[in-house]
């Protein structure tokens, strides 16, 4: 069995400022953009790993009790989002940084072998940047 990441999703409270993040901020690409009622499917990705797709959206399948739940833990920042890399964390950084973002770990040398920083988005959820060993 030969398995590959195509999509991820990631929980906003808001589709505008996070597709300004993840567009503007860090740089990927708009693919799609779907609206039903009060609804957001956005589907951003790198330009260099076009198989993979992150969507940004603010729809919960579930009951209200469980959106009112997942509402609080994005608040909170208490979820994950996803982690890049990048081949120069020093301009990244820098670009991400004057952007506005909301700044969590500047680069820092990890004991695991990377050096990476972190950033919330817009809704609070972690996304972490690194620079592989060697790149």
């Amino acid at each position: 069995m030969d398995l590959t990441l195509s999509t991820c999703f990631v929980i906003v409270h808001d589709p505008d400022p996070a597709l300004t993040f993840y567009r503007d901020t860090l740089g990927l690409e708009l693919r799609n953009d779907v609206a039903r009622e009060d609804f957001r499917w956005i589907t951003v990705g790198a330009a260099s790993q076009p198989g993979v797709a992150i969507v940004l959206t603010n729809y919960l399948n579930g009951s209200p009790a469980d959106g009112d739940a997942v509402a609080a833990l994005v608040a909170k920042g208490a979820l994950n989002g996803v982690h890049f890399k990048t081949d120069d964390l020093d301009a990244t950084f820098a670009r991400v940084r004057d952007a506005g973002a909301a700044i969590v770990q500047e680069p820092t040398d990890q004991p695991w072998g990377t050096r990476d920083f972190a950033v919330r988005d817009t809704s609070g959820n972690l996304v972490r940047i690194d620079q592989p060993p060697g790149a």
